[in-house]
């Protein structure tokens, strides 16, 4: 090695400009969807940030390290990274269907100050999990909660019950 600067491998991908953004397309796709799959984690990130969080981080470590054998190859893949990300975000909020599919609907796990153990079951969630949640939300017992639901983003909403005899 001369010490001089490769500028062509620096800046010339080695691989087919499609095939880089066939490959992050297709990594992300089956990432976001394995994750919407499985469970909504409470209180925590969404899948599709979590998903682009894990994705640009190891595209960028692999250009960093040179992996890829271009900074191009590995500023592409992050590109396309971030175009899903932002396409389905765009797709969801413009299209209905598109919405139901990507985004689950809230899930009520406490209704009228009882436990719904069938969805905290299917979300394995423990039930001291929820209670450390509604905690958290000011609530003291399952009983003093109206409603409470799992969203989309994976955070539990309170509803509490009104105290008996208030107006409304």
């Amino acid at each position: 090695m001369d010490g001089a600067i490769d500028w062509d491998a620096l800046f010339v991908p080695s691989l087919h400009l499609g095939e880089i953004v066939l490959r992050g397309s297709a990594v992300y796709l089956f990432l976001f969807f394995l994750l919407r799959m499985l469970r909504r984690e409470a209180g925590h990130i969404g899948i599709s940030d979590m998903v682009v969080v894990v994705l640009i981080a190891d595209a960028a470590q692999n250009a960093m390290a040179s992996e890829y054998t271009s900074l191009t190859e590995g500023a592409i893949l992050v590109t396309t990274i971030a175009f899903w990300d932002y396409f389905l975000d765009w797709l969801s909020f413009r299209v209905r269907v598109v919405r139901r599919l990507l985004r689950p609907a809230p899930l009520i796990l406490i209704a009228d100050g009882r436990l719904q153990r069938q969805n905290l079951a299917r979300e394995k969630i423990q039930e001291e999990e929820l209670i450390g949640q509604l905690r958290e939300n000011g609530v003291r017992s399952v009983d003093d909660v109206e409603t409470c639901y799992l969203e989309s983003s994976g955070r539990i909403s309170v509803i509490p019950r009104r105290p008996s005899g208030t107006g409304t």
